[in-house]
């Protein structure tokens, strides 16, 4: 399995991040397994590169009409789809998804490799396009990026970015138009040609019932369709499936839950501020009625249990209960069902709560064990079994996890690092943080989201990745900053419970 390709500069780094996620993300779609998919990301994702790089840095030419390329990310993910017909061709085709090879045997794949003016036309306007004008229609369509994302991201003014984008739509329009009358067609279809521009041109018009009627039975047709209405919401899917192919839809589904989750789901990353600002008073409204539920549910219980006590009753029982009230305050062994973190995510709470178990159940056997009968047991004193001759109070012999911290790339402002953490028990989802000692800022993280607090990072699982069988492995990487000084980070927790480190 190929390691994925070391940037070459700090942008290129943080173009890797954004990229890979997108990758990952399709690779999942197309593979039986998590393991598939990372090898089948990885794979395409340094054939991509490669791609990519050649045609940044080949002769340029002097006059004449620009070599046609996709931006960044599709061309990518359509290493993805040739990857898995190489696959496939190679006797691998069981590690794909079983739909998945059914349409690369099929006439539909044919089309992405067959002759330029017959492959889909989506594919065709995107190429045709400048790659600036390209990347801003891919990331705000496809990616679902909000628009002030976008223009950071691309340099652009945040003021005119919408402008930008609605001109580049149209210039879209166009270049799928001149293509469309450009692609070999029978008769019937190229009489359609001119009705159906001036058809999808506004949103207010209809089309005729013979036109729909074609439409329905002509896939061509209904493409072309597709890429020269720009209303109605129809492009981003006409954009997936054109350019990308198998599982365009699914793709497009998968990344929108991505950003609802990254910019409105309470974890925003670098660019979630500018997303969630109309958020804040809808945010503290929320806050505020789940505030009076709260107290409305204390009250509520509070006078419940007043109108139960048994005033009138003897005072044997109530001996009895407030003994058993007072054990746990008077117990000196720590309470291992408390988490060390303040609070949990619903999402993470089961996973944790299993792991909490299991070490308490563990320390319970062994405080219990001398009271058998064995006396060499009772009178040794505690601490002596750790093998660093002494134990913290509420530690557990055995940790809740194991972590690996690997810096696997450094340049004068900035460094790539990933972290692998190895669960003793299964998890549903994960949440791992840590604290940097210099200063250190997360810009960019795939296979998980970020969010940081001052020296602390937390990275939460993505939604391809968030269960974890017991004694497995979850992994993740990021891009930082650093200056002056890039110690490794410390303080790893696994959904609040520490983590102990390998090696």
């Amino acid at each position: 399995m190929p390691d994925l390709p070391t940037p070459q500069d700090a942008a290129e780094a943080a173009l890797f991040s954004e990229c890979w996620d997108a990758v990952l993300a399709y690779a999942d779609l197309c593979t039986s397994g998590s393991t598939a998919a990372a090898q089948l990301g990885r794979e395409a994702f340094a054939h991509g590169t490669r791609e990519a790089r050649a045609a940044e840095t080949g002769p340029a030419r002097s006059a004449g009409r620009r070599p046609a390329r996709l931006p960044r990310i599709p061309l990518l993910l359509t290493a993805v789809r040739t990857t898995a017909a190489t696959w496939e061709e190679d006797g691998q085709g069981h590690k794909l998804d079983p739909d998945l090879r059914l349409w690369l045997n099929s006439d539909k794949a044919a089309r992405y490799t067959g002759p330029p003016l017959q492959r889909p036309l989506a594919l065709r306007g995107l190429r045709d396009l400048q790659q600036a004008d390209a990347e801003l229609l891919w990331l705000a369509e496809v990616e679902a990026l909000p628009l002030p994302v976008v223009a950071r991201r691309l340099g652009l003014d945040p003021d005119t970015v919408a402008e930008e984008l609605q001109q580049v739509r149209t210039l879209f329009r166009d270049r799928c138009h001149r293509n469309h009358l450009d692609t070999p067609m029978d008769a019937r279809c190229r009489s359609y040609a001119r009705l159906l521009d001036a058809v999808t041109r506004s949103a207010a018009a209809d089309a005729p019932g013979d036109l729909s009627r074609h439409l329905a039975t002509c896939v061509q047709c209904a493409e072309a369709a597709a890429c020269l209405r720009l209303h109605g919401g129809g492009l981003p899917g006409a954009l997936a499936g054109g350019v990308i192919g198998w599982g365009g839809l699914a793709y497009l589904e998968r990344r929108r839950r991505a950003v609802e989750v990254r910019l409105g789901a309470g974890r925003p990353g670098p660019a979630g501020k500018a997303a969630g600002e109309e958020e804040d008073g809808t945010q503290k409204a929320r806050v505020a009625r789940n505030g009076l539920l709260v107290a409305a549910v204390l009250v509520s219980v509070l006078a419940l249990g007043v109108s139960m006590m048994p005033f009138g009753g003897s005072g044997d029982d109530l001996g009895a209960r407030g003994d058993v009230d007072r054990q746990p305050v008077a117990d000196p062994r720590p309470n291992p069902s408390l988490p060390s973190a303040p609070s949990l995510p619903p999402a993470t709470s089961k996973p944790a709560a299993t792991a909490t178990a299991t070490k308490g159940e563990k320390h319970t056997e062994k405080t219990d064990q001398p009271e058998d009968g064995n006396d060499d047991r009772r009178t040794e004193p505690q601490g002596t079994s750790s093998p660093t001759g002494r134990t913290e109070p509420g530690e557990s012999e055995e940790p809740a996890c194991r972590v690996e911290y690997d810096l696997v790339n450094q340049w004068p402002d900035g460094f790539q690092a990933t972290v692998t953490v190895t669960s003793s028990a299964a998890l549903d989802s994960w949440r791992v943080s840590w604290s940097f000692r210099d200063g250190q800022r997360v810009g960019q993280m795939w296979d998980a989201s970020v969010s940081q607090d001052g020296s602390r990072v937390t990275a939460t699982a993505a939604d391809y990745n968030k269960s974890v069988a017991a004694g497995s492995d979850l992994a993740f990487g990021f891009i930082a900053s650093w200056r002056g000084k890039n110690s490794p980070p410390y303080g790893f927790t696994l959904n609040g419970h520490d983590c102990a480190k390998s090696g």
